[in-house]
């Protein structure tokens, strides 16, 4: 192998540039050529494939730092689609052209979905990225059981999940985390931190929503910002057993602050954000506001009456605020646990390709006897949700 292709697809998170920087080092490593794809797939559809040299001599361009947030050869929500022969047949022409000998993709699951048409006629591995932490299995089986269930609200079908026989555990797990989660999870620490000064000085109750869609990793890892109440997408809204709590805590301390996901459901299982029926281009579902949702659900349960005892007649909708981290938690530099991690996988991903690993994924394994390591799956062992 001469020459291998990057790219970064989907939405950005810290560890990207990291990540090039790994599979670029590694590529110098073995005296092969590196050539950066912009604006992930995106690039393939153009007719002149603009790319740049990231190790001209085998030396990679100053411009490449791992320190910084990001990615620089930028991305886009394009994908390959798996039924246009044409334009599979083109890209593969322009890969072929530029000598192309292998390509790393830098993503998540819209990514690894987006490579699969790709895999049959140039060899592709993904070097994972995503900061919400859901590009994993708990076991190597459990892809195996989703069964397929017709929808009863509108036509099509959804997936559910038999009840497993086999006893879940942490060493079992296949990539246990991905690049950009730790960093988002730190960036929505701190978001908890300092509204919690807010909810105190003016007696109110915080609902803090972080991203992370129907994966509920990041929310979880927000508890080291020590919020009273976690929501997140994997358990149904409680609505009653909620506002219990929040009366409890607000009796207790005048203040309340609450970490929900973006994607958290209610007890019929509906997306509490979901407004509109609309999905982005990697065919997620778009999510407009949880904890808006959340809070007016909390105004009319818990009233006026109850905070007027407490705040001399302030009204529920006043003492109730959110606050939504955005796009700051997926932005920036990246801590050191990303940074490094980043890197390996890059690294791997080069070596899979070397390997003749074609449709394979570098993953991050943990252990409690060995802690982390970086090791390999195939791509087809993953599911998509």
């Amino acid at each position: 192998m001469k020459r291998i292709g990057i790219l970064t697809a989907g939405g950005d998170t810290p560890a990207l540039n990291a990540t090039i920087h790994g599979a670029v080092a590694r590529a110098n490593q073995l005296s092969i050529e590196a050539y950066g794809f912009i604006k992930g797939y995106n690039s393939l559809y153009n007719e002149r494939v603009p790319h740049v040299h990231l190790n001209p001599l085998y030396q990679e361009i100053p411009e490449l730092d791992p320190t910084k947030g990001g990615t620089i050869l930028g991305s886009s929500r394009d994908y390959v689609d798996p039924n246009d022969d044409e334009a599979l047949s083109k890209i593969t022409q322009k890969l072929n052209r530029l000598k192309i000998d292998g390509l790393v993709c830098i993503g998540g699951d819209g990514t690894l979905n987006g490579l699969q048409p790709l895999a049959d006629r140039i060899p592709v591995v993904l070097a994972p990225k995503t900061i919400d932490n859901d590009l994993g299995l708990n076991y190597p089986s459990e892809p195996d059981e989703y069964i397929r269930c017709e929808r009863h609200d509108r036509s099509g079908f959804d997936y559910r999940m038999k009840p497993s026989r086999i006893e879940f555990h942490l060493d079992h797990m296949i990539n246990y985390v991905t690049p950009g989660y730790a960093t988002a999870v730190f960036v929505s620490s701190q978001g908890v931190q300092r509204i919690r000064t807010t909810a105190e000085s003016h007696r109110r109750i915080a609902i803090i929503e972080v991203m992370g869609r129907h994966s509920g990793y990041i929310a979880l890892g927000s508890s080291y910002g020590q919020p009273d109440i976690t929501l997140v997408p994997e358990h149904t809204l409680d609505l009653e057993l909620l506002v219990d709590r929040v009366k409890e805590i607000y009796d207790l301390q005048k203040n309340v602050v609450i970490v929900c996901g973006e994607g958290i459901v209610d007890e019929a299982g509906r997306d509490l954000g979901d407004e509109e029926s609309s999905t982005d281009p990697s065919g997620n579902k778009v999510l407009k506001g949880a904890s808006e949702a959340l809070r007016q659900l909390l105004i009319q349960k818990i009233g006026d009456d109850y905070f007027a005892s407490y705040r001399r007649g302030n009204s529920a909708s006043e003492a109730i605020f959110t606050r939504k981290v955005g796009h700051t938690q997926r932005g920036g530099r990246p801590i050191l646990f990303d940074r490094f991690y980043g890197a390996q996988l890059g690294g791997k991903a080069v070596d899979l390709l070397v390997e003749g690993r074609n449709n394979a994924v570098s993953t991050i394994q943990w252990s409690a006897a060995k802690g982390f390591w970086v090791d390999s799956f195939h791509s087809n062992g993953f599911r998509d949700r």
